[in-house]
């Protein structure tokens, strides 16, 4: 059952709450995600959005997603953003963390070296609605890639996410693009760090 996301500027707190950029409000004991590179450093993967599993349950009656807890997607999206210095670019899987945790949560802390100017983009809150179209443009959960050849590629697979372009965020995929966020299994293993398959998709 695919489901639009609309996303807005907001004002009111969003701790332990969905929403799209952002910090994540991980539990305390959870790392944010990291991927190594070729040379041993490492770089962090772009926190995209956290999804309080409750918002989902109306919307997801054939139960593809959990009910309760509190969902977050990472993926190398930065150079995308503007930051042509990333070396990380769709080549890079992005991963999903699920826990059925929801209470005392905290924003994760993270800043520019040398600074104490946050690396993350501000909140946007999230709202969810219901669609009958197999697949479409905007950002989506549990959709159907309108792209054939995407479509083909992952077959089996549950598209977990769809990324669209984004004039208000700067968010391009070269000429024109979306992304999309796979879950091979199909299911989200609570308290375990999940590498996901991707896909990009450009003219």
């Amino acid at each position: 059952m695919p489901i639009i996301i609309h996303t807005h500027e907001t004002e009111r707190p969003l701790i332990g709450k969905s929403h799209w950029w952002g910090a994540p409000d991980l539990p305390a004991d959870t790392p944010f995600p990291y991927v190594t590179l070729d040379d041993g450093t490492s770089e962090p993967l772009t926190f995209v959005c956290q999804i309080r599993c409750e918002d989902l349950a109306a919307h997801d009656p054939d139960g593809l997603l959990p009910h309760e807890g509190m969902l977050y997607v990472f993926a190398p999206l930065d150079h995308y953003l503007g930051d042509m210095d990333s070396p990380l670019d769709y080549h890079t899987k992005p991963c999903v963390f699920y826990t059925r945790r929801t209470d005392n949560l905290q924003p994760y802390e993270m800043c520019w070296e040398g600074t104490y100017e946050s690396v993350f983009q501000p909140a946007e809150e999230m709202e969810f609605e219901y669609t009958d179209e197999s697949s479409g443009d905007g950002h989506r959960l549990l959709t159907q890639p309108y792209e054939d050849e995407v479509a083909l590629q992952h077959a089996g697979q549950l598209c977990l996410l769809q990324i669209d372009e984004d004039d208000r965020w700067s968010l391009r995929f070269y000429d024109c693009g979306s992304y999309f966020v796979f879950l091979p299994d199909g299911e989200l293993k609570p308290e375990e760090w999940q590498q996901t398959d991707s896909a990009m998709f450009y003219y």
